[in-house]
């Protein structure tokens, strides 16, 4: 069993997100924290500078808003909101915190894939922790 296990949820395509978190406390011995991390993806300069500063600024209260309610009543769930790239930051995120498991889903690989690898391939590659996929 875990004793702090962080869950990856992408916002934009996770339907399984109460799937996800059964099976973290599944895998949490005792009290263990849960935290649910979702990623907001860094937007390129040149993408960034012509959209509205107010329009960047309202998004990470919005998916922090839309991450509490996609945990409904779920409780000893901690919600995180942070910015950056998805594999990186989920693998930077547990390591910083202790995390010794990581529950991610994943979707079923298509084209894209094969030349820029799937949020969850790449933190299987590089967490220091155990990593459950989910499918």
């Amino acid at each position: 069993m875990y004793n702090n296990i962080l869950v990856a949820i992408a916002l934009d395509h996770s339907p399984d997100t109460d799937k996800a978190l059964q099976v973290a406390r599944n895998l949490a011995s005792g009290d263990a924290p849960i935290t649910a991390l979702h990623v907001i993806e860094d937007i390129p300069s040149y993408v960034a500078i012509q959209i509205p500063a107010d329009v960047l600024d309202k998004r990470r209260p919005e998916a922090e808003a839309e991450l509490r309610a996609k945990l409904g009543a779920a409780t000893n769930v901690t919600p995180v909101v942070v910015c950056g790239h998805a594999g990186r930051t989920i693998v930077d995120f547990a390591k910083d915190r202790h995390v010794d498991c990581i529950v991610i889903l994943s979707h079923k690989p298509g084209l894209q894939d094969i030349f820029l690898g799937s949020t969850a391939q790449r933190v299987v590659r590089h967490a220091t922790c155990s990593v459950h996929v989910l499918r």
